[in-house]
């Protein structure tokens, strides 16, 4: 009897023993559906990460053809003026030799 005790008694204070230590060691096995969503989870992060991107590249391209629109109205508006004011110049040298003659 006093053998089964002690016998009794040595496997559980072995096995409290072992416990902790059994508990802290991580599954090496992962499961195929884990697998599979870590899968999907890194590709979807890279998806996002790519239409993002895009999205900001689309954006930069819209301000650069918004700004290259401005600048040419801009030039053809200064042309516009230039043209006018080489007219009001002939217009007056016109005017200034009608009046000498």
């Amino acid at each position: 009897m006093k053998r089964t005790l002690l016998s009794a008694l040595t496997v559980l204070v072995a096995a409290a023993a072992i416990a902790p230590v059994a508990a802290a060691i991580e599954p090496t096995t992962l499961s195929f559906q884990e697998t599979r969503l870590e899968s999907f989870d890194r590709r979807n992060k890279n998806t996002v990460h790519k239409l993002r991107i895009e999205h900001l590249n689309n954006q930069s391209k819209a301000v650069e053809d918004i700004q290259s629109t401005r600048l040419s109205g801009l030039d053809i508006r200064n042309k516009a003026v230039e043209d006018i004011q080489s007219e009001r110049l002939n217009g007056l040298d016109v005017r200034s030799k009608a009046v000498v003659r």
